[in-house]
């Protein structure tokens, strides 16, 4: 999924992976070249595992979205319609609502689920929880720690 997620961005997105690799490499105190002429089964897992350190939250949390808002945008439009959000074409909210009933969020997940992979579902209802701290869904929590198949790195 990382893979997918660079690729994508580096060939649909080059600011924003030219941003992130420039951000890992002076994290390491690297030259953002060194590690664009790393060929990509070196590089890619590289930029995860750099990725996954907590100093990198913020710039992983961007990747996700650009990567979601760019390349998944069929994704957030249906599980928006299914809750019966107003959305922007691409899948962005204005302002969230507050916690639709966990049935109503079930029903959202199943339809994602049918149509999409299940990493992928995974890893945009995390980001939809995590983008905005001041509208809480507890009902999502409750589905993403029930539902195995909905948890990271599963």
């Amino acid at each position: 999924m990382a893979a997918e997620v660079f690729n994508y961005l580096q060939k649909e997105q080059k600011p924003v992976y030219k941003a992130a690799i420039q951000g890992l490499a002076n994290q390491r105190n690297l030259r953002g070249v060194f590690i664009e002429r790393k060929p990509p089964n070196e590089r890619f897992p590289w930029m995860q595992q750099a990725l996954s350190r907590p100093i990198s939250d913020a710039l992983a949390s961007h990747l996700i979205q650009g990567w979601l808002l760019g390349a998944n945008k069929a994704m957030l439009n249906d599980f928006l319609d299914a809750l019966e959000i107003a959305h922007e074409e691409d899948g962005t909210v204005e302002e969230l609502p507050p916690c639709p009933p966990k049935e109503k969020i079930a029903g959202a997940v199943q339809i994602l689920r049918g149509k999409y992979s299940a990493e992928a579902v995974a890893v945009y209802l995390h980001a939809f929880r995590d983008m905005d701290s001041s509208v809480q869904w507890p009902a999502l929590n409750e589905l993403l720690t029930e539902m195995p198949e909905l948890q990271l790195g599963s």
